[in-house]
């Protein structure tokens, strides 16, 4: 009898359970080498957090809804899956006003002596050469650690001696981020802007522990080889259009509107595939493999286990993401406190706002005490400068700008439990206020309205996106990061284990942000499942 029920399921060589670009990344990689492969998707549409949508319906402005930038996604990814993606190099990396000054530090990626320069304007002039430093330091740590991205994974003692730098490997691996970053600058702002790269949905301080601001950082400055973001030319759903296309001409069996309800060691995938005529009808596949590309804690639901990779659900402080995302759509860009740099300079790097070393400490504490840190710390992001594509001609004519506000330190304990709607909008003005706090002028002055007079400003929490797309806590990480290496003690006896994608079941493998070396934009978690299930 459980023959004739195993025949009953349609059956391919692998299920890939979640479209997100990793799950897309495997598929097509594995749909090349020959196997059948369908990939199951909860939304309407592939993509997961590397979509992009008109976010305000009738304004013709199509926003990453999610994710923003790439640095992580190798060119032999591209390369291997020929994949039609055009990246732009953003010139400015970053502008950092003074709290409560009318001047901030520029950094030009492309003029050294202006940059300088800008360090002396905000009282800094002897941190130039130690911030220069500094990143000389990142790079070559990038250069040593990039290439074994796509490579099995190395073991600790053998990364340290690839890196062959010893005090390098002290400082970034061993001991924590704060200590080599109050050595290397001495200014409260300097060392905020350095900081930051370690924090992005992480909730940590600079000088925890656990080295997860370490790991965070690592991955922040590694991409590519370089540690460039750059600006996708369409926004994050020309990525995930370039893998839908390649995955589909590959063979791959796309499936939208399928909702995974169970997943068997033995393969067999259940799912509910939504229709408009009754709302769905119970299906199953069964699959010599498959691959999870969601957050181990939902694949341990899935299982109905722990989880493979023992990560706690969102209640648990390690699964949760410590970020609140807003975009707007603004007639222009809003004019500066600073008189000495433009708006289109502030704007076309990464623009950090309330982020002195000092405020990202006192705000942690104000987090960990429940409470919306006050001023907030920010980021934001302009897509609109570096690619005014993603505008209709008539946005474009007109001088309207998108812009993506990204916070830091602001855990998913502050939403989980609480009445979500009022603290969306506390953080959403929260957000406003402490952009305001570095202009000229109130940014409310320059948002848009759609076409039915609503200001056009989308607020995203970390329970919206565990409730969009599954990510644990909010946790665009699917969980605590890892090092990009395996320690010294640890079992690579497998194909799964040694592309660290190996979970307690030999057919159940992970592809997503969840596996090792897997967060981000980056394709990396659908790369190592391929690539360790092809050993096979």
């Amino acid at each position: 009898m459980g023959q004739s029920r195993a025949a009953e399921h349609e059956h391919f060589d692998v299920v890939v359970v979640g479209g997100g670009h990793n799950g897309l990344v495997a598929a097509t990689y594995l749909a090349k080498a020959g196997r059948s492969v369908v990939v199951l998707e909860r939304q309407d549409q592939v993509g997961g957090a590397a979509v992009s949508a008109e976010a305000f319906p009738g304004t013709g402005a199509r926003l990453s809804r999610y994710s923003y930038l790439v640095s992580l996604i190798p060119a032999q990814v591209i390369d291997d899956l020929g994949l039609n993606i055009e990246l732009v190099r953003r010139r400015y990396s970053s502008y950092t006003p003074l709290p409560g000054g009318e001047s901030g530090l520029l950094v030009d990626n492309d003029d050294r002596k202006a940059t300088r320069k800008s360090f002396k304007r905000v009282g800094a002039g002897q941190d130039a050469a130690g911030f220069a430093e500094f990143y000389g330091r990142t790079s070559m740590l990038a250069e040593k650690v990039w290439p074994t991205v796509t490579a099995p994974l190395m073991r600790r003692s053998e990364m340290r001696s690839l890196i062959g730098d010893d005090d390098i490997w002290t400082d970034f691996i061993e001991q924590p981020l704060g200590h080599v970053v109050e050595r290397a600058v001495e200014s409260d702002l300097a060392r905020g802007v350095i900081l930051t790269d370690g924090l992005i949905s992480t909730f940590a301080r600079a000088h925890d522990e656990d080295l997860q601001q370490n790991k965070c950082f690592l991955y922040h400055v590694i991409g590519g080889g370089t540690g460039d973001w750059d600006v996708p030319v369409g926004g994050m759903g020309a990525v995930t259009g370039a893998l839908e296309a390649a995955a589909s001409a590959a063979g791959v069996v796309i499936r939208t509107g399928a909702d995974v309800t169970a997943v068997a060691p033995n393969g067999v995938v259940h799912y509910t595939q939504q229709r408009d005529d009754d709302g769905g009808a119970s299906s199953s596949v069964n699959g010599e493999f498959v691959l999870a590309n969601v957050t181990p804690a939902v694949l341990g639901r899935l299982m109905g286990g722990p989880g493979a990779s023992g990560f706690a659900p969102s209640s648990h402080p390690d699964a949760e993401g410590a970020q609140v995302k807003v975009n707007l759509l603004l007639s222009r860009l809003p004019q500066l406190l600073d008189p000495e740099v433009t708006a289109e300079q502030a704007f076309g790097g990464t623009f950090h706002i309330n982020e002195l070393y000092s405020q990202l400490d006192t705000a942690y504490s104000e987090s960990a005490a429940g409470r919306i840190p006050s001023p907030l710390p920010i980021e934001i992001y302009c897509h609109s400068l570096a690619d005014p594509s993603i505008l209709s001609t008539e946005l474009r004519d007109s001088g309207a700008h998108t812009l993506t506000v990204f916070s830091l330190q602001t855990p998913h304990r502050l939403v989980s439990g609480a009445d979500h709607d009022k603290l969306r909008a506390s953080l959403q003005e929260a957000v406003l206020e402490s952009l305001n706090r570095v202009l000229a002028e109130p940014i409310e002055d320059c948002i848009l309205h759609d076409p039915s007079g609503a200001l056009c400003i989308e607020t995203k929490t970390t329970l919206d996106l565990e409730e969009a797309l599954g990510l644990t806590g909010g946790n665009i990480f699917h969980g605590p990061l890892s090092w990009p290496f395996a320690e010294d003690d640890e079992p690579l006896d497998t194909p799964a284990q040694r592309w660290g994608v190996a979970t307690d079941h030999p057919r159940i493998l992970l592809c997503g942000a969840g596996s090792r070396r897997g967060g981000g934009v980056s394709g990396l978690g659908g790369h190592s499942a391929a690539m360790a299930l092809l050993e096979m």
